[in-house]
């Protein structure tokens, strides 16, 4: 190949590496999605509702809508804002819509005089900010982390740079992929290389890999501090005083109740304005069994207790002491 369609090697290394770059990015990204996505659980949603796509609206698009349609009954959406703003700041009218679907629906706020609304608006969290924007800045910072080890972690393994006249550029590249790859490489004309042939020049690089690595791990634990999970280490657990382990408690449980609150302020509305009660009646709940182990605020624990986990709650409260 000539002239620009010519592509050399290096290019195609860097092709590589910016590849495992993006790659490393979207690999964090669908590590804290699949978080995201389970954290909470839908309980005795109609089996014509999907909590999945619920869970992804809200993550994307930080609010959704549920109602109830003519012909597929009760159903989730995304829901865009329309209409005035009621005093509360909240849309009179939602166009609730999905793939092929969309309608214009008035908004039940449990206000008086909005008893005859036909849905209901489900926030991510009061401010209907989306999860996934936050999500990616911690993403791009983790993957960044993650390219700064690597590199450091390459430089000690190749700490001095070669410097050869340009006719001997591709010959030392040829022999470098070798050393590179752990082989040993044996050249035998001394007139092509010799001691006076080359220079080489020491790049001091100091192994910091370590370093970024603590780095990383703080990124990735306030990401987990952000969507209320804890993520103190026992060996980190052992060096807070009891304030600073209180402290960081109370922060975890208040982001998780920024999300955990709207939705089951949505559900109840729901309840409300279709007259569902008892055992169909919809509520939202926390999955996971972390939320035993990490909530010790009072408000937690007792609507804990009201889902019948005394005995659980106990039991997980002491393995933490």
């Amino acid at each position: 190949m000539k002239g620009k369609n010519k592509v050399r090697a290096k290019d195609i290394r860097f092709l590589d590496n910016a590849l495992l770059n993006t790659q490393t990015y979207y690999d964090y990204l669908e590590r804290f999605k699949k978080i995201c996505l389970s954290m909470f659980e839908w309980v005795n949603l109609p089996k014509s509702m999907n909590s999945r796509y619920l869970e992804e609206c809200l993550y994307y698009k930080g609010q959704a809508a549920l109602l109830k349609d003519n012909n597929y009954g009760y159903i989730n959406t995304q829901a865009a804002s329309n209409g005035y703003m009621n005093i509360y700041g909240l849309p009179t009218s939602l166009n609730c819509y999905s793939y092929g679907y969309s309608e214009y629906r008035n908004l039940y706020t449990g206000l008086e005089g909005t008893e005859d609304k036909d849905c209901v608006l489900v926030m991510n969290n009061w401010q209907r900010v989306p999860t996934a924007a936050t999500i990616e800045l911690f993403c791009q910072r983790l993957a960044e982390a993650e390219q700064v080890a690597a590199v450091n972690i390459k430089a000690q393994k190749t700490p001095v740079l070669i410097v050869v006249d340009e006719n001997q550029r591709l010959m030392m590249e040829n022999l470098y992929a070798q050393y590179d790859g752990n082989r040993p490489f044996i050249f035998g004309d001394k007139n092509q290389l010799s001691e006076n042939a080359i220079k080489s020049i020491s790049t001091g690089a100091e192994f910091v890999a370590d370093k970024v690595m603590d780095y990383k791990k703080a990124i990735w634990n306030e990401a987990l501090t952000f969507l209320g999970i804890n993520n103190l280490s026992n060996e980190k657990k052992e060096r807070l005083i009891t304030d600073e382990a209180s402290s960081n408690n109370e922060l975890i449980n208040l982001n998780l109740q920024s999300m955990l609150i709207p939705r089951q302020e949505a559900a109840k509305q729901f309840n409300k304005l279709f007259n569902l009660t008892g055992d169909k009646a919809i509520s939202v709940r926390l999955r996971s069994d972390l939320f035993n182990i990490i909530k010790q605020e009072e408000s937690v624990i007792t609507d804990y207790n009201k889902n019948g986990v005394d005995d659980k709650l106990e039991e997980v409260e002491e393995n933490v002491r």
